[in-house]
């Protein structure tokens, strides 16, 4: 028996050495900073591979890399030099979509280029007074979303299926809670995986939601998440590593509620959330990634990743990264005023900030 014991207990340290090993091993990210060419705000990232990433902002401005952020190319759309760009959506080093906001409801616009940022073809122009497109997402360089805010109780959201021309999809949405809208932090409060599955993230109402669809937009859900809703509050960011395991983050914007910052997870498809450890971050959650990309699969599996490690960001509120999906977390020291993160694998990842500023993130 005692023999047993000792082996079993033996057993149980080299297994503990073996855990704290890795932990040690995931825990070491190397962040570097890189010049992005600009001194305009970025907002949002997107990672097309290793070596080829978009980031877009202020000014009308976007940049682009195509030698994992060695170098960093800077343009501003004409045309556009008033505008935000809250979120893009690149394809490849030539093949990329912006999505801008500003002061009147014909600045919110979808742009679109084929030639690396040579030229943009202006492919939607708002008219409806209240909308505001806050984000997009795609699943496919020719299939994508963009959501805006409700106007009088309905989401206005549009649709492209050729990625030329934008149709309405509103009436495929539920109904707007009173005072429902999303937040335009990070071009994350969409999400999209696989062929068809999108969720999108609200607030601003009595209860902060997601919206569901399975089938590419035709129809949609809509279910509540433990995350507190209110006309400054509510879930701001969406990821989903597979068809049903997902995290959604988001706080307060009002200065008074500092610690605010949540997250929730879900191992259902978004049908029900479960809140996790509080986030070391202060303020609300702008955005956050898995460090491995979505996978491609709509199927009933645990999904295609096989990786729940993801980063958050908060902006003036710090950065941290968790291992287990929330369970626990680590913060990045020192890393501030940073509004996006996307990562293409552990090895490359980047948060884009204030200035202009840029990080490279490895695991």
């Amino acid at each position: 028996m005692l023999k047993t014991f000792l082996t079993g207990f033996v057993i149980f340290i080299l297994a503990s050495f073996s855990l704290a090993e890795e932990h040690s091993k995931i825990h070491q990210p190397t962040v570097a900073p890189q010049n992005s060419g600009t001194t305009n705000g970025l907002i949002a990232v997107s990672p097309v591979n290793s070596r080829v990433v978009w980031a877009s902002g202020r000014g009308g401005t976007f940049v682009v890399t195509t030698d994992g952020g060695e170098h960093w190319r800077a343009g501003v759309v004409p045309g556009a030099e008033a505008l935000q760009f809250r979120d893009v959506q690149a394809f490849s080093d030539k093949v990329a979509y912006l999505n801008s906001i500003g002061d009147n409801p014909t600045d919110f616009r979808i742009y679109k280029t084929v030639n690396g940022g040579a030229s943009w073809t202006m492919e939607f122009q708002n008219h409806l007074a209240g909308a505001f497109y806050d984000c997009f997402a795609f699943w496919t360089p020719r299939r994508g979303i963009v959501h805006s805010d409700s106007v009088r109780g309905v989401f206005p959201d549009l649709r492209t299926t050729d990625g030329t021309s934008w149709q309405d999809i509103s009436g495929n949405l539920p109904p707007a809670l009173p005072g429902e809208f999303s937040f335009a932090s990070s071009g994350t409060c969409v999400a999209t995986q696989g062929g068809r599955n999108a969720w999108i993230a609200t607030g601003g109402a009595a209860r902060a939601r997601l919206l569901a669809t399975r089938d590419g937009g035709d129809t949609w859900n809509a279910h509540d998440t433990p995350l507190f809703s209110s006309p400054s509050a509510g879930a701001f960011t969406v990821a989903f590593r597979d068809p049903w395991h997902g995290i959604v983050g988001g706080g307060d914007l009002d200065p008074s509620a500092p610690n605010s910052a949540a997250t929730a997870v879900s191992d259902d498809g978004g049908s029900t959330w479960t809140l996790t450890n509080k986030p070391p971050v202060t303020g609300a959650i702008f955005g956050l990634s898995y460090l491995h990309r979505r996978g491609t699969g709509d199927g009933q599996g645990e999904g295609d990743e096989g990786g729940r490690p993801l980063v958050i960001t908060a902006n003036d509120g710090g950065a941290a990264w968790s291992p287990d999906e929330g369970h626990t977390w680590f913060t990045l020291p020192g890393v501030t005023s940073f509004w996006a993160v996307a990562f293409e694998n552990p090895q490359a990842g980047w948060l884009v900030g204030t200035d202009g500023r840029i990080l490279k993130v490895s695991f």
